[in-house]
């Protein structure tokens, strides 16, 4: 079988309908729900994000039907560092097309943008549950530099609700010890200065 023309190019303005097709089967093959997934794509959320300052997004077409995707964003490497970034933030190939050297080429025009724009370093944000995803970025050269943990608002707010708590009963609870030590040191000096005057 011989190998498919696989070509790359980035997606403009008007242009997202291969691309939002290609992202629902992501996300729909992630576990996120259809009409959820339908939904962001009705009210215009997929279309607007990639129109955002700053992103890029690339398609992948093979044999001239679409075959993957890519969106990057051009930024720094922290808030503190100057040095341009280039950071990979979704990357998906279709089933059908896995295996087929599609993830290498758009990863190859990722490179090819980093140059031009002068990138000293270019990120992958690859999700911790996907080990095949790891495992291809590793032996690409990608190397782990942070853990990125997330949570929600809501959520933080209960735990360090729950933390000054624990904390405050903590401090009651040491409290409490403390006195009880002074109480039984006190008792030891009455009782010995009692022996005293026998």
């Amino acid at each position: 079988m011989a190998r498919p023309l696989i070509h790359v190019r980035r997606v403009h303005a008007g242009q997202h309908q291969d691309l939002v097709d290609l992202w629902v089967a992501h996300r729909v093959e992630t576990g996120a729900s259809p009409e959820a997934t339908a939904r962001m794509v009705a009210d215009g959320t997929v279309v607007a994000s990639l129109q955002r300052p700053g992103v890029i997004a690339l398609i992948a077409l093979a044999d001239n039907g679409p075959a993957g995707y890519l969106v990057l964003s051009d930024t720094t490497s922290g808030v503190f560092v100057d040095a341009p970034c280039v950071a990979v933030d979704q990357l998906y190939v279709s089933s059908t097309w896995r295996r087929h050297g599609v993830a290498r080429h758009l990863l190859s025009a990722v490179a090819a943008h980093a140059d031009r724009v002068g990138a000293e370093q270019i990120v992958g944000h690859v999700p911790a549950g996907l080990r095949e995803a790891n495992r291809f970025f590793a032996r690409l050269g990608f190397t782990p530099t942070v853990v990125r943990r997330v949570t929600t608002p809501g959520a933080l707010h209960r735990r360090l609700a729950g933390a000054g708590e624990q904390q405050a009963s903590s401090g009651t609870l040491e409290q409490l010890l403390r006195r009880r030590r002074s109480a039984r040191v006190r008792a030891l000096q009455g009782a010995a200065s009692g022996l005293g005057g026998l």
